[in-house]
């Protein structure tokens, strides 16, 4: 059987912990050249800030807002071979304070014209189908039946669309939950049903409807679109049991990244990752500007193949709370895709 599809899973993703240094400061050590990176204060409040190679370096997007994107001098300048480059940007290298980030890999980049119903449209792509992921640059057409492809080669697992051009939502929709319900990755409202955001998915587009979080005539939208992969990524659902001896969660690998979120009441985006060893407690929001955080209600464990809840906080372990998590990491496989033994 395979245990994984992805032996070095540091090749698509990685994460960089780091101090600010209020100029340029060159961050490597990733392992490859990101395409996505997303940067987080952790010793002080600041927004989440994304960048992507599509949108090109300094343009930036706020995960925890509606805004538009905007061009930020001295933020994210420049994607380099083993890494990339912060300035003077407050938000990505203040002086002196702490940051996470977390990037991955696409890489294979092409342009096109949309398909499906309505008017085509230009979009451009970057796209990896080894690690399932792409990130789709397009413009809208308003049109029910609009046919974005995204080069995946299979259908994906989930979704995060944003209007770049004006102040719309983060729209996030998955297989695991169904392609007719959506959360929104910018606050803590609860899932919905819809009718009019991405009705279906293939293994070369994903079909829009015409909301304008995701399809108004001609204004720029980002999305970014994953597959799940053995061995090193997964998207799906648990039930919380209210209890400190709370739920353990099969990923099949050892996260170095976690998001959950309560899909079935408000609840937040938390953010796990494992820089601080023997910390369990450890988060960031992703729909809030604040900094880091602690607290036992909210504590995970990362183990070698899932990750366990150990505290009662509803928005990750509430009892019979319905909640949604994705999650990044590493099988421990050797390279011939057969599983470690201890030493």
């Amino acid at each position: 059987m395979a245990y994984t599809t992805i032996n070095k899973s540091t090749l698509y993703f990685n994460d960089k912990f780091y101090t600010g240094t209020g100029s340029t400061n060159a961050l490597t050590g990733l392992g490859f050249q990101p395409d996505w990176t997303w940067i987080k204060a952790r010793s002080i409040g600041y927004d989440n800030n994304l960048f992507d190679s599509i949108r090109g370096t300094e343009k930036r997007m706020r995960a925890n807002t509606t805004a538009a994107e905007d061009t930020v001098s001295g933020s994210l300048t420049a994607f380099g071979t083993d890494g990339f480059t912060v300035g003077s940007d407050a938000g990505a290298n203040a002086s002196g304070e702490t940051f996470a980030s977390w990037s991955w890999k696409a890489g294979t980049t092409g342009s096109g014209t949309t398909t499906g119903s309505g008017t085509g449209k230009a979009y451009s792509y970057s796209v990896n189908t080894t690690a399932g992921f792409s990130i789709v640059k397009y413009k809208g057409n308003a049109t029910n039946g609009h046919q974005i492809p995204h080069h995946l080669g299979v259908a994906p697992s989930w979704t995060i669309i944003k209007r770049t051009s004006g102040t719309e939502d983060w729209i996030v929709q998955s297989a695991t939950r169904g392609w007719d319900k959506r959360l929104i990755l910018n606050t803590n409202n609860s899932e919905a049903s819809h009718t009019d955001f991405i009705s279906g998915v293939s293994t070369t587009t994903f079909t829009l409807q015409t909301n304008g979080s995701v399809n108004s005539n001609n204004e720029d939208y980002i999305a970014y679109v994953f597959a799940d992969k053995t061995g090193y990524s997964k998207v799906g659902s648990y039930t919380g049991n209210g209890n400190d001896d709370g739920v353990f969660v099969y990923t099949g690998f050892k996260p170095k990244l976690v998001i959950v979120k309560e899909a079935g009441a408000s609840g937040n985006w938390i953010m796990k990752y494992d820089f601080i060893v023997n910390q369990n407690d450890t988060y960031v929001l992703s729909n809030d500007s604040a900094a880091e955080a602690s607290g036992a209600v909210v504590g995970f464990d990362l183990l070698s193949n899932g990750f366990k809840l150990r505290g009662t906080a509803g928005d990750s372990n509430g009892s019979g709370a319905d909640i949604f998590y994705i999650a990044f990491g590493q099988s421990l496989v050797g390279s011939n895709n057969t599983p470690c033994t201890a030493r």
